[in-house]
């Protein structure tokens, strides 16, 4: 005489859109940061101030690292679809 059991079934937190979602972000943080980076100078006693100031590093790199840190909080936000 065997009882059959069943185990309740456990999903995770999130589904595979959320994860989707946050490598989407991920990737857009990477690219952000990427592009904030350098400005070495090859003389050290040189600034170079066309380098350091560019629109990519102020402007451009930034806006790209706040639009990945709100894309992750969308989704961890966001309910996963029922299965």
């Amino acid at each position: 005489m065997s009882i059959d059991k069943k185990k309740p079934v456990t999903r995770g937190l999130f589904g595979k859109e959320n994860y989707m979602i946050m490598l989407g972000g991920l990737i857009l943080l990477a690219i952000g940061f990427f592009l904030m980076a350098g400005g070495k100078s090859t003389d050290p006693s040189v600034f170079n101030d066309d380098e350091v100031y560019s629109t990519t590093r102020i402007t451009i790199a930034p806006f790209l690292i706040i639009v990945g840190f709100v894309i992750e909080i969308f989704a961890i936000m966001k309910k996963p679809k029922e299965a």
